[in-house]
């Protein structure tokens, strides 16, 4: 039986050119490749998932390519390429500072630099999640740091910068990686799908991409997983079950009967999605977000905020035109209020079932 590969891997860029959504950063290093101005040491910075060590493998590979393509990209041809495409360069070192944060693990690779490369110019020394080195491994990795040897290069990376010591930053250039938008990802999961022979509809992939949260990784992973559920043709409904979301149908129905102030069926349709096995608290977080949703979908400025796909939008829009900028903000109040007080409620779906009718009283309140 053949190996199977997770997307996160298998997709997993090999040239800046194929790295999503980080355009600046990529930018940056290629230009500094092109006019050989390399520092000894970047920190590169940012939540989960965003291409910080995929960055820094790249930058390592192409910096010790020996036949560059015209765009600045490593060739993938020669010997350094190949050995590095293969996992067995010995010119790229990846260091785990979480399990090898002591002094005695610095001192060694501070030995350890001291050696030239056997092959291509620079020895690359990636540092993955550098906050966790204790105090006194950082102080011992200072020097080094700032005065390490002509063929070696730094490239730290960390997801919580504010934990690295001040004498660290002043001696790195830091490129900080932003997250991923949810249109990036989501036509980045088409590519993926497309060259899998996997059917799916755009909402789901839309659905996934808000569920990773600006993280490529946690896309891919939430990808393969419902590939596993539904095989090779993946609908919304298979999405929205699978992930134990609630469909924007609910939420659509309850802001329609909200202005018509039928609290009878706003009662039955909050019973219906708990009978359905979904928690309280994830319901009320969903109805903010649809309200403010719906808010931004009065203004024509404020629509580019909207992260959904194409036939959603459409519906988000023609509500949004039915229901007053007012009611919607006072409606995003309470239940953004009982959100608030969820955790310290005793009885819990009391308190969703007042804010729920509390909302569908307020324009019987104007009238």
């Amino acid at each position: 039986m053949e190996n199977f590969i997770v997307s996160a891997r298998k997709y997993r860029p090999d040239t800046f050119a194929t790295v999503v959504a980080q355009a600046a950063i990529t930018s940056t290093l290629k230009n500094a490749i092109k006019g050989n101005q390399l520092a000894h040491a970047y920190l590169f910075c940012g939540p989960r998932g965003v291409g910080k060590t995929t960055c820094a493998r790249i930058f390592a590979k192409t910096i010790n390519c020996t036949n560059l393509t015209d765009e600045n990209e490593a060739c993938n041809k020669c010997d350094s390429c190949i050995s590095f495409n293969s996992s067995r360069s010995f010119n790229i070192h990846e260091l785990d500072a979480a399990s090898n944060n002591s002094v005695d693990d610095i001192r060694n690779l501070t030995d350890q630099v001291r050696v030239p490369p056997q092959m291509g110019k620079y020895s690359v020394y990636i540092i993955d999640e550098v906050h966790m080195l204790s105090p006194q491994a950082f102080n011992a990795f200072l020097k080094t740091l700032e005065e390490p040897p002509k063929h070696a290069i730094f490239i730290l990376a960390t997801t919580e910068k504010h934990k690295i010591i001040p004498t660290i930053l002043s001696r790195c250039q830091i490129f900080d990686f932003t997250r991923i938008s949810v249109s990036d990802i989501t036509s980045h999961l088409e590519y993926v799908a497309k060259s899998e022979n996997v059917e799916v509809e755009s909402a789901g992939l839309n659905i996934i991409a808000q569920k990773a949260d600006g993280a490529m990784r946690d896309a891919l992973s939430i990808f393969d997983q419902i590939v596993s559920f539904s095989g090779k043709s993946i609908t919304y409904q298979d999405v929205i079950t699978n992930l134990n979301v609630l469909d924007y149908d609910y939420y659509f129905s309850l802001v329609d009967q909200f202005l018509k102030n039928d609290v009878t069926q706003v009662m039955l349709t909050f019973n219906d999605i708990l009978e359905h096995g979904f928690d309280g608290h994830h319901f009320i977080t969903g109805l903010s977000s649809h309200l403010r949703d719906l808010l931004v979908c009065k203004d024509v400025v404020t629509v580019q905020l909207l992260e959904v796909g194409g036939e959603i939008k459409e519906r988000y829009k023609q509500q949004a035109q039915t229901a007053d900028s007012s009611f919607l903000l006072d409606a995003m109040l309470i239940s953004n209020e009982c959100d608030n007080q969820y955790k310290l409620s005793q009885n819990k779906r009391l308190l969703i079932e007042l804010a729920i009718i509390r909302i569908a009283q307020l324009t019987l309140k104007k009238k």
